[in-house]
């Protein structure tokens, strides 16, 4: 895709967005960011420092190396670094003071031990999120010195209870101590840490006073991640987080895509009726190669499951998406029976390993350009065979 082209696609995006969701006045000011953006940082995604450089398939570091260390925590990030992931994910949520903390979700009780804090029992409440009720505590009823009193722990103890014994270790990390870490990791390495930051409940936060973007792309900008070789991507299950983001900083941006039966959340506020379904078709695609250089979809969307759990024939995302210039970063390989597919498990125990390389060796013979994984070394070693001057093996 030459640059031109991408500005093309970029305004034609735009467009689509302003006549089918109401986003009129966000998809005009993307339309013009983004333009400006690809002239000058990503052309076809190649260059020095570029994340077409990246090795292929792409290795992320799913959460972390949350297979091995409590998700979301300084340690589990350091982990998945020293295992060899090419790429380290992010999930931002914010504080009720506007701080931008690491957690998979606002709600903390299942990630934290925020339960054995007397002080905080009050706070226990429900709330809707994204038209889901939610019981539990939440970081945007927290200032971040209240935060910064509680420990990380592990989310599922039942699959992963070695990860237990790192219960306590770590605090929650703010999105802006991951960046010093990766800055300092980064000079020790001689080589920049690639980061992969998503924005969690865009829409929701926003209609609190408590928008990510724009801090995001305030840090972003105040640790030299912004534009060519910045070293980051940007992913959102919001559609148009992802164009919000495209008017305030230049980096690669990925749409994550749920269940086809789905709608995004803004999708579903501003009464588009489209669903995930729609946009994996090509006049979909088309639309989202205008604001985003990939998406990232749940690896059903590529190879669905059938009724027992195994593994069916494969859907045309792939070659359609790489048709619209498109990457894929799908989600999510991990290790235990539990999240395998039927015909790669072993033996009756759930949180037993199964044929995990069995599974990526699958995965990566689809085509995809990289993968999200709770086990980064386990997704190494299963890429090294399909990485440009090794012959795949077992094909």
């Amino acid at each position: 895709m030459t640059q031109s082209g991408a500005a093309r696609r970029t305004v034609l995006g735009a467009a689509v967005l302003a006549a089918g969701t109401g986003f009129t006045g966000l998809a005009a000011g993307s339309a013009a960011a983004a333009d400006e953006a690809d002239g000058q940082v990503y052309g076809d995604g190649h260059g020095e420092g570029g994340y077409r450089d990246l090795p292929h398939p792409t290795v992320i570091g799913h959460r972390g190396a949350s297979g091995y260390r409590p998700e979301h925590t300084i340690g589990s990030y350091q982990l998945a670094l020293d295992l060899g992931a090419d790429v380290v994910e992010q999930d931002l949520v914010p504080t009720r003071d506007g701080h931008l903390v690491c957690r998979h979700e606002n709600e903390i009780g299942g990630t934290t031990d925020v339960a054995e804090h007397l002080e905080f029992a009050s706070r226990r409440t429900t709330k809707s999120v994204d038209g889901v009720a939610v019981t539990g505590w939440f970081t945007e009823d927290f200032t971040l010195a209240e935060l910064r009193t509680l420990r990380a722990k592990e989310r599922i103890p039942a699959v992963r209870q070695r990860n237990t014994l790192y219960d306590g270790q770590w605090a929650v990390p703010t999105f802006e101590e991951v960046l010093r870490w990766a800055d300092r990791e980064g000079k020790r390495r001689g080589r920049r840490v690639w980061l992969h930051v998503e924005t969690k409940h865009p829409s929701y936060f926003r209609g609190l006073g408590l928008g990510l973007e724009e801090p995001l792309a305030k840090l972003l900008r105040r640790y030299g991640r912004d534009g060519w070789g910045a070293a980051v991507f940007l992913q959102s299950f919001e559609p148009s987080s992802i164009q919000r983001l495209a008017r305030l900083v230049s980096a690669p941006r990925v749409v994550l895509l749920s269940a086809g039966n789905t709608r995004p959340w803004d999708f579903e506020l501003a009464k588009d009726p489209r669903t995930v379904a729609d946009l994996v078709k090509p006049e979909g695609l088309k639309w989202i190669s205008g604001f985003a250089q990939g998406i990232g979809p749940t690896m059903d969307l590529i190879l669905p499951r059938d009724a027992d759990g195994r593994l069916g024939t494969p859907t045309t995302l792939v070659k359609d998406a790489h048709a619209r210039g498109l990457l894929l970063h799908p989600y999510t390989a991990r290790n235990e029976n539990s999240f395998l597919p039927a015909e790669y498990r072993r033996g009756t125990d759930p949180a037993a390993y199964g044929d995990a390389f069995g599974a990526f060796r699958t995965y990566f013979e689809q085509g995809i350009d990289g993968i999200f994984t709770d086990n980064p070394d386990t997704g190494l070693l299963a890429a090294e065979a399909f990485r440009p001057g090794r012959r795949p093996a077992n094909r």
